[in-house]
């Protein structure tokens, strides 16, 4: 599938057949999140693949009534682990010895001159990394239409319950659950702001 149709195609999908997912289902959508950019090249995100009923029924019962995600043969609990912001001068090492930074202003910087770049606090680190995992989840998501499969951002759970329930250590934060199968349902297009409204011009 085209790139643009693929983000045309996609919906928010709620209602799941019970088809289950071919084996290498999880495989292609963890290729495609773990190709995804990320600031400093961190790659914060971490993924849980929840496949088994049992599972999926509680993991349901830790959302503020999403029992939809239930039906989905697999739900993928997409995490940042937080201690990746400790790795960012080893990151930035790499970077410079592929080639990222050449010809740039960056060529010359080490992973000890980013490491002594002002520290951001917890919270805004928090919010650094789940950006970063924000896009690796939408290339997943993305990919998931390109398979024929439907998704939906769900970010309406208990932080603690959903680790509790997945002992989860306390350096992940789970950012998002994503119910992933195939569509029970084909939703019109939402509606959408115009361009005008959302182009703020060329200066």
């Amino acid at each position: 599938m085209e790139l643009k149709a693929a983000i045309e195609k996609q919906r928010s999908i709620r209602k799941f057949k019970e088809d289950k997912l071919p084996g290498e289902t999880i495989v292609e959508l963890l290729e495609s999140a773990r190709q995804a950019p990320s600031g400093t090249n961190l790659q914060p995100w971490r993924f849980m693949a929840v496949t088994s009923q049992e599972k999926r029924e509680r993991l349901a019962k830790c959302t503020y009534n999403v029992n939809f995600i239930a039906q989905a043969p697999l739900i993928m609990v997409c995490c940042v682990d937080k201690s990746s912001v400790d790795t960012k001068g080893q990151r930035v090492k790499e970077l410079r010895e592929s080639g990222a930074f050449a010809g740039t202003d960056l060529e010359k910087m080490t992973g000890k001159d980013y490491a002594k770049k002002r520290p951001r606090d917890d919270a805004a680190n928090l919010a650094y990394l789940s950006l970063n995992a924000a896009i690796a989840i939408e290339h997943m998501v993305l990919r998931a239409v390109d398979l024929g499969l439907g998704s939906c951002w769900v970010m309406l759970f208990s932080q603690r319950r959903v680790k509790e329930l997945l002992e989860l250590p306390e350096s992940l934060h789970v950012v998002a659950l994503l119910p992933v199968g195939y569509p029970a349902q084909d939703p019109k297009p939402r509606p959408r702001l115009a361009i005008d409204e959302i182009y703020l011009g060329e200066v």
